[in-house]
């Protein structure tokens, strides 16, 4: 992207992966290492949510636990783990979006998201606002890929999903505009390392 004078711009880019992070693992680590790469952004912001909305909160490891981890798993200077939407009192994604937007204005963001989110995003506070916010890049997901794909989300906006070759500029583009991204799977789960705690703590 050039300014009106020819010149490069020099706009950060940076992917928004949202979530509980209860507990993080190296499967965020995964997906930001190559949404980096795929969608060559010079950073990957954690915002470690304060409490999930769809997640019962005596499941939830304290706050402070959960951030102190995420950043132990994070293990590169590109990918911040942040604690923003505590500090912004949001508690909905498009209000935390909306108050991105808002705080770094000189920032291009992208927002990451499974295929498991695509396919419930039609249940989520204003969703079509959030997906005219930012651009999205969907990252395939197991057993949710082929769901994601004919989700009601990806249905409503069709017409805005690009081919993955698009992926290098989709931070650049005005949204809504979303990509489809075909990653290789990570085993870790956070469900199922917090099964394995639960059985370790009973023993």
């Amino acid at each position: 992207m050039r300014d009106r004078f020819g010149r490069r711009s020099q706009r950060k880019k940076v992917g928004l992966l949202g979530g509980s992070f209860n507990p993080a693992h190296n499967g965020h680590r995964h997906l930001s290492l190559k949404a980096l790469r795929l969608l060559e952004l010079d950073e990957v912001w954690w915002l470690v949510a304060p409490l999930n909305p769809f997640k019962r909160a005596k499941d939830m490891a304290d706050y402070e636990t959960r951030l102190n981890t995420a950043r132990q798993v994070a293990k590169s200077a590109k990918i911040v783990v942040s604690d923003f939407e505590n500090r912004a009192g949001t508690r909905k994604s498009v209000d935390t979006i909306e108050k991105l937007k808002q705080t770094y204005p000189d920032i291009d963001f992208v927002w990451l998201v499974g295929a498991d989110i695509l396919n419930e995003l039609h249940r989520w506070y204003r969703y079509e606002t959030l997906m005219r916010l930012l651009p999205v890049a969907v990252f395939a997901r197991g057993i949710y890929a082929l769901k994601g794909l004919r989700s009601t989300a990806a249905r409503r906006f069709a017409a805005y999903r690009l081919p993955e070759t698009s992926a290098k500029r989709l931070a650049r583009m005005k949204p809504p505009a979303w990509v489809y991204l075909k990653i290789g799977r990570h085993a870790a789960s956070s469900t199922a390392i917090r099964a394995r705690q639960k059985v370790l703590q009973e023993k």
